[in-house]
């Protein structure tokens, strides 16, 4: 038996060997809202005190909850598995709701739903007026924080008796009828997400992209029914394995835009899975994806957060160092707001910037004065400073800091990026200087510096200046399937105008992205 106490309560799991600790707690609600990175121990949010006798150290433990803490009893539950215990809970923590409600406005409501793999973003309309909207974590996170790991899961995971997909079905369906009940009176949804979430979502077989020869057996583009408790609901086309309905509503959301694009352009959707549309006509569309990862999302770093009041969204280089910029204001006493992953890359291509870190990615002794200063940290002692676990990490100001290990999550990013323009590009023909824009949209969509992605080699230098914040072009490419029966007309016939590369089955894709793990754009 696992003897769970927290919250002033003693609670009894069943012991599972097909689960992890961190998944038994997830699905028994001790973790809900919590941002996990779901068994990489990256993170250090499922960390639970032993009250028995603990199982030895790992490296990741030292490195995340510390030496004192590790001392005290206290592991990752992601890296044990759901066997007989006794642990203690930390203080309830979560990245909350964030919720906006316009005035109210009479009237049956179209419901826009953008359902990533980390978080999930809502907007509900009235005769074309938005009345209300909000986001938070995917509540299948603690399950697996990646499209891989989250099919595998769905695929083998057992849990009470029932299949994994089931659960993750069911976890995805009572966040909907929860939206639904914010929105008020819904007749009709939208819900735009990657190929794996609307598979899981609809309860769809998922051998065709859980194992390769991926390939869709389902490729949307219809209205199909979720629960007889749901409204109606609008699946965009998904247009590869790993391309999916995001990515048709935001070119939808783009070509039927104030102001649509001029060919040749590219819209990059960028969250935990990276989805690439080459826009080379009006009627002509290459397609890539790749794997990024939840870092984009904040999540799996050392003080990374989803974005939300306090966090730090970008850093400045001052005279004195380095300037944190918050989402919204500065963290209120006690709170440990952390750090976006937006921030992340604004933090990485500063200390690029200054010196204190070359384009390996590998923290160095600065030549400048100012980068002498931000390498010795707020305190200022040398740095970078050696943690319990012997890890290198660059002190911060706010009390934290920039483990090796997270710059090395960030230079994997790039490379992911990197190598998805550069064959999109290869493949088309087109140099870098013909495309007319790059759209952001996705977890870096609204808040990026061009400047910080040029610096770090996610794009030319040259692009840099037609890079546009395109914002969630998922989210309003929903609403505008709902709205618009052309837009719908044209976005069901995009399949036929789309080719999609298959970067993961191509035999160079390893030597290609281990060339492009530097912080400088490789072509």
């Amino acid at each position: 038996m696992i003897h769970v106490h927290g919250g002033g309560a003693l609670r009894e799991l069943a012991p599972d060997a097909g689960l992890t600790l961190a998944q038994c707690l997830f699905l028994a609600g001790c973790f809900a809202g919590v941002p996990l990175c779901a068994g990489l121990g990256k993170c250090g949010l499922c960390g639970v005190r032993f009250v028995s006798p603990p199982p030895p150290p790992l490296p990741e433990d030292l490195r995340r909850l510390g030496s004192e803490a590790v001392a005290a009893g206290w592991r990752l539950s992601c890296l044990r598995p759901a066997e007989s215990c006794a642990i203690e809970l930390p203080p309830p923590r979560n990245a909350g709701t964030r919720g906006e409600h316009a005035a109210a406005a009479h009237g049956p409501a179209r419901l826009a739903v953008d359902l990533g793999t980390t978080s999930v973003h809502w907007a509900a309309h009235v005769r074309g007026d938005t009345v209300a909207g909000g986001q938070d974590i995917n509540p299948q996170m603690g399950l697996g924080s990646e499209v891989m790991s989250r099919l595998s899961f769905a695929m083998h995971g057992q849990a009470s008796g029932a299949n994994g997909g089931a659960i993750l079905r069911a976890l995805v369906l009572d966040r909907l009828r929860a939206i639904v009940g914010e929105a008020g009176d819904v007749a009709r949804l939208c819900v735009a997400g990657n190929s794996a979430m609307t598979y899981l979502l609809l309860g769809l077989p998922l051998e065709g992209l859980a194992r390769a020869p991926y390939h869709l057996d389902y490729a949307g583009g219809d209205d199909r029914e979720l629960a007889p408790d749901l409204p109606p609901a609008r699946i965009p086309p998904l247009l590869a394995p790993f391309v999916g309905g995001d990515i048709s509503a935001g070119v939808a959301a783009l070509t039927f835009g104030p102001t649509p694009p001029v060919p040749p352009y590219l819209l990059a959707d960028l969250g935990t899975n990276g989805e690439f549309a080459l826009a080379l006509s009006p009627d002509e569309f290459l397609l890539a994806s790749v794997p990024m990862g939840p870092a984009l999302e904040g999540v799996g770093l050392r003080h990374g957060r989803t974005a939300g009041p306090g966090a730090v969204r970008a850093f400045a280089l001052t005279p004195a160092g380095l300037a944190p910029q918050y989402v919204e204001r500065p963290p209120l006493p006690g709170e440990d707001a952390g750090m976006t992953g937006v921030g992340y890359l604004s933090l990485a291509a500063a200390l690029l910037r200054a010196g204190a870190l070359d384009e390996t990615g590998r923290f160095v002794v600065p030549a400048t004065l100012l980068g002498r200063r931000i390498a010795a940290g707020p305190a200022g002692r040398p740095g970078p400073k050696a943690g319990g676990d012997g890890e290198a990490a660059l002190p911060l100001p706010g009390g934290m800091s920039l483990p090796a290990s997270d710059v090395e999550e960030l230079v994997k990013v790039k490379a992911a990026f990197n190598l998805a323009l550069s064959r999109l590009l290869a493949e088309s023909g087109l140099p870098a200087s013909a495309l007319t824009a790059v759209h952001l949209a996705g977890a870096m969509g609204e808040h990026v510096d061009a400047r910080d992605l040029a610096t770090l080699g996610f794009l030319p230098t040259d692009l840099a200046g037609r890079v546009v914040r395109s914002g969630n072009t998922s989210l309003a490419g929903a609403a505008l399937l709902l709205e618009n029966p052309a837009a719908w007309d044209w976005a069901r016939a995009l399949p036929g105008r789309c080719r999609a590369l298959d970067l993961a089955n191509d035999p160079r894709f390893g030597a290609l992205y281990v060339e492009r793990m530097v912080l400088r754009h490789v072509p």
